[in-house]
């Protein structure tokens, strides 16, 4: 839903007394300081969503970066464990396009049609990213 949110919360996760393998592996997603830039990072990123002059999140260059961070997320989640790290690079990047797709058009009802104020959507879809978000990286500990 959100371009750093899953980052933020793989950061955060792995920050949480990493392994000297996962360390040497992913240095920069195993440090607490780079945890709290991020989620600070995907705070400023909520903030911005509810501006109207922020890009649609289908928008190519918009889509581009949360295909990186999706396949980024992905690739780093694959790294605790056994297998193909190409593959799930390949699952956070559908992902990420996937979700794109589907909340623009989840926002685009909420406010066009159902006529709730977009700041309103917006912080329903915000609950939602960090409930996913906190589920999802409770997964991983």
């Amino acid at each position: 839903m959100r371009t750093l949110t899953a980052p933020a919360f793989l950061a955060a996760s792995l920050s949480n007394k990493p392994s000297r393998v996962l360390k040497r592996a992913l240095p920069g997603l195993t440090s607490r300081k780079t945890a709290h830039k991020l989620g600070l990072m995907a705070f400023g990123e909520m903030v911005a969503d509810k501006s109207p002059r922020a890009l649609p999140r289908i928008n190519p260059k918009v889509i581009a970066g949360r295909i990186i961070a999706g396949a980024i997320t992905g690739a780093a989640v694959s790294r605790e464990r056994k297998g193909a790290k190409v593959g799930l690079a390949l699952v956070g990047a559908a992902a990420a396009i996937a979700s794109s797709y589907f909340f623009y058009g989840f926002r685009t009802l909420a406010s066009d049609k159902l006529k709730v104020p977009n700041l309103l959507a917006g912080l329903i879809e915000d609950g939602l990213a960090l409930a996913l978000g906190s589920r999802l990286s409770g997964e991983l500990r």
